[in-house]
Formats: C-alpha cells, sequence, structure tokens
C-alpha cells in the first residue's frame, strides 16, 4: 500500500509535445492580449475637422441690415383735424379697391362742436334782424325829429317876417328863436348823424359776427368730410408704424390700431407698388466710404429665406444721421447713413417692413480655389494648410490673395477637392490628450 501506482484511477496523461502546444498557445493568447492592451490603451483617437477646397466665386461685401420698403407709394395721411381717434381702420396686407374705406375717425366731437357753431350762427342772424329793425325805428324817430326842428325854424322865420310890422322888442324875440331853432336843428342833424354811424358800426360788427360763424360752421363740416378716408387706388394696404405709441425700448414702434389718437398729418397707411421696390439700409460710418452707388447687393428677406434677390444701390444719403443706442444723457451716439438697394426683381410673397440682410459687393472674382479663413495656418511666417492624407496631415505652404470673413483665396499649394484641417492637428492632439 504504500508504493503509488504510475497512472492515478479516473485521470490521463498528457504527452510533452502536447503539453508544449499548450505553453506556446497560452504565451500566444498572452502576449496578444498585452499587445492589444498597449495598442489601444496607449492610442488616442484625434478629431480633426477638416472642409474639402472648392472653386466658386469670391465676394468681399459690406454687411448690413434694413426693410424692404416700395419705391413709390401713396400715403394715406391723417387730415388737419384736431383731436383725431380711430375707430376703424383695415388689417394690414388686406387688398382694396379705389374708393374702400381705409380709416374712419371719431366724429362726435366735430358733431357737437358743428351744432354749437350752427347756433352761434343762428343767434348772430337773429341779433342782426334785431338791429336792423330798432335802426329802422330809430331812423323814423330821427326823421320825425328832424321834420319837427326845421317846422319850427321856418314858423321861427316866419315871425321874424313880421319885424316891420312889429315892436322892435317882439322883432328882436323873433330873431333871437329863429337862431336858437336854427342851433336845436344843427342838434338833431348831428344826433342823426351820429345815429347813423352807430348804427353801420353795429352792422359792420354783426357782420364780422356771421361771416366768422358761417367760416367756423364750413370748417367744421370740412371737418366732418375727412372723418373717414379712402383709397385713392386699388392695391394692398399696408398700416405703418405709431412711433408715438411709447413701445418699449429696444423694440420697433407698434403699427396703428383702432383706439389710437392721431395727429394732423401723420402717415397712417400706405399703398404700395408691389412691383417695385427697395431695401432700406443704414450703412456704418466706417463702410461709407467702401460704397459706392451703382455696385451690386444681394438681398435676403428673413420671411423668404429660399431665395436670394440681385440689387443695385441707387441712392446714399449725404449727411450722416445720428442713431443714440439709449444710455444717460450725453452717452454716446453712432453715425449712419440711410442708403437704398433697389432690387432687379420681387416675389409675390414680399411686403414692405419686411426685415433683411444685405450684402454689398465691393470687389468679386467669378472662379477661384478658395479654402475657409480657418483653414490656414503660419508656418516660419509663411501662410500654409494641413492637407489630409489618410490619417495623417501634411503641412503644406500656400500662396494666398484676397480674404473676406469666411474665405481666402489660395494662388498655389493646394487642388480642388483636397481636403484641409480647420485646426492644427498638433495641437488638437494635445488637447485630446490633455482631457484623457
Amino acid at each position: 500500500k504504500d508504493v503509488k501506482p504510475k497512472v492515478r484511477i479516473g485521470r490521463h496523461g498528457l504527452s510533452n509535445k502536447q503539453k508544449a502546444a499548450l505553453w506556446i498557445l497560452g504565451l500566444t493568447l498572452f502576449g496578444g492580449a498585452g499587445y492589444a492592451a498597449y495598442y489601444y490603451g496607449a492610442r488616442t483617437v484625434v478629431e480633426v475637422p477638416t472642409q474639402r477646397v472648392r472653386r466658386g466665386a469670391f465676394t468681399i461685401a459690406v454687411k448690413t441690415r434694413g426693410e424692404i420698403r416700395s419705391t413709390s407709394s401713396v400715403v394715406i395721411k391723417a387730415p388737419q383735424v384736431p383731436g383725431l381717434q380711430i375707430v376703424k381702420l383695415v388689417t394690414s396686407g388686406k387688398a382694396v379697391e379705389k374708393g374702400d374705406v381705409i380709416v374712419e375717425f371719431d366724429s362726435s366731437s366735430q358733431e357737437q362742436t358743428l351744432l354749437t357753431r350752427q347756433n352761434t350762427l343762428q343767434t348772430v342772424d337773429s341779433n342782426e334782424v334785431q338791429t336792423k329793425a330798432s335802426h329802422k325805428m330809430q331812423d323814423e324817430s330821427d326823421s320825425l325829429t328832424l321834420m319837427t326842428s326845421e317846422f319850427t325854424l321856418e314858423k321861427a322865420k316866419l315871425e321874424a317876417s313880421k319885424a316891420e310890422i312889429l315892436s322892435a322888442i317882439e322883432g328882436e324875440k323873433n330873431r333871437i328863436t329863429v337862431g336858437v331853432n336854427e342851433g336845436s336843428l344843427g342838434v338833431v342833424k348831428a344826433r342823426i348823424n351820429t345815429h347813423k354811424v352807430s348804427q353801420q358800426a353795429d352792422l359792420n360788427r354783426l357782420k364780422t359776427q356771421k361771416e366768422k360763424a358761417k367760416k367756423d360752421v364750413a370748417q367744421t363740416e370740412g371737418y366732418l368730410n375727412q372723418m373717414t378716408l379712402r383709397a385713392p387706388v386699388s392695391g394692398v394696404v399696408n398700416i405703418l408704424s405709431n412711433f408715438r405709441s411709447g413701445g418699449n425700448f429696444g423694440q420697433s414702434d407698434p403699427p396703428f390700431r383702432e383706439g389710437d389718437s392721431v395727429w394732423t398729418g401723420a402717415a397712417i397707411a400706405e399703398i404700395p407698388d408691389l412691383s417695385s421696390m427697395r431695401a432700406e439700409l443704414k450703412l456704418d460710418e466706417v463702410d461709407r466710404g467702401k460704397i459706392k452707388i451703382g455696385q451690386p447687393a444681394k438681398v435676403r428677406i428673413d420671411a423668404i429665406p429660399d431665395k436670394e434677390f440681385d440689387a443695385e444701390i441707387t441712392w446714399i444719403s449725404p449727411i450722416a444721421a445720428l442713431v443714440f443706442r439709449g444710455g444717460p444723457p450725453g452717452s454716446a451716439s453712432e453715425k449712419q447713413f440711410p442708403a437704398y438697394a433697389t432690387l432687379k426683381s420681387v416675389d409675390p410673397r414680399m411686403r414692405p417692413g419686411m426685415s433683411a440682410s444685405v450684402d454689398i459687393v465691393i470687389e468679386s472674382q467669378p472662379d477661384v480655389l478658395m479654402i475657409p479663413l480657418r483653414a490656414s495656418f503660419t508656418h516660419d511666417g509663411k501662410p500654409s494648410v494641413y492637407v489630409q492624407r489618410g490619417e495623417q496631415f501634411q503641412n503644406r505652404l500656400i500662396e494666398v490673395g484676397l480674404q473676406n470673413e469666411e474665405d481666402i483665396i489660395v494662388l498655389k499649394g493646394v487642388k480642388e477637392g483636397d481636403m484641409v484641417a480647420l485646426v492644427d492637428p498638433a495641437e488638437a492632439a494635445k488637447k485630446a490628450k490633455k482631457k484623457l
């Protein structure tokens, strides 16, 4: 029982060749796993954004914002009537025919004023009738007084003519009576003249009052006739902004609406000619010297994003306008030059008041190689790019031309279709390792 058997029961022995094969397989698997762990663990994947070198039209442009307006339109303004308030107003964008009502104002105050002034005119007419009747009575009284005075004078003269047959005393008394009667007659005549002058003054005063009352009535009737504004031509109505509405700071003024009070001469609405449109711009002072009348422009309307419109600069204001940006009194302001870019074509969806982005083309080259401005780097003081070759990037010197805010022209060093890096690959790799 002390002797161990050479082969244990239930187990089978392996040959030397089998053991060697197992050792070789184990070492191979262990080495492969170690290499994989080293390779994939030590290697960092770096994502470098790239873009293709392309050929196309290159432009240098001044970018600005503006509003679309009609080159010609009929403006509907508030009449020269005090105390206007809108009670009815068509909606913006509505198509109207000539003669259709656009705006109606509250006429109640003017109707009350007309009634008051008509009563005033009637009162003046009544006063005139009464005054003329009073004058007639005064004239008749004056005529009677004059006749009596003349009769008394003639009677006195007759008595004085008897002086030869009467005593000297009686004759002298008669002559005195004649003188007194002559004086009385003069007084009567003077009084009558005074009455006539007074009567004429009364009539002139009444005439002035009557003329004024008539003018007041005619003026109020004219005001009432202007309480309704109608379309002078057919077209689409555009309601204009009410800059006295007191809107929120930094926001555009709201359009006129029913209930708004309106000052005389205010432009309430317009009926634009939709066949001819322009973008009204405000150029910054630094860009004014770059722009000339006749330069082309590209217009992109916010409400029509699927289309770009060709335009031309047709007007630039010779005088700058100050634009205040808000803030405390005395804060800085900017100078801007108003300008027009007239569109060469229109779209049925286009409406006045739409906001637009405008690129005014300063210089253009039709067929050039371009890369993004971000893809240009400096190597040894010279411009260069990183061209992708498989998973690697090759630094290559280039010769450049003009550049704008987005692109740069490449004259030599790359060809169309090359992929260039938008960041320095080495810097991107450093950042990637830092993140780990």
